[in-house]
């Protein structure tokens, strides 16, 4: 499917008649700056999706057990895990 010049050129006329002749060299500017933003972008997409395409292992958390016949904590205590903040006070 060929676009004719006469095609074109009715276009370019329309553009002029709707935006006036000042107007369009900052349109088609911005076209372009959107035209490179969404290049940009599609390209960046496809280099993370190249890379989540190969996952790497994550190691597992380290979990501390407590001992047969001792009280432990109600859930598992990872080894990574920050010590919380909160302090108890006696009463």
């Amino acid at each position: 499917m060929r676009i004719s010049p006469i095609a074109i050129l009715v276009v370019v006329v329309l553009a002029i008649l709707l935006f006036g002749a000042k107007r369009l060299p900052d349109l088609a500017r911005s076209l372009g700056q959107s035209m490179r933003i969404l290049k940009s972008e599609t390209k960046a997409m496809r280099t993370e999706g190249g890379e989540a395409e190969e996952p790497q292992a994550a190691p597992a958390p380290k979990t501390i057990k407590a001992a047969p016949g001792v009280p432990g904590p109600s859930r598992p205590v990872v080894a990574d895990e920050q010590p919380s903040q909160e302090t108890t006070q006696p009463r």
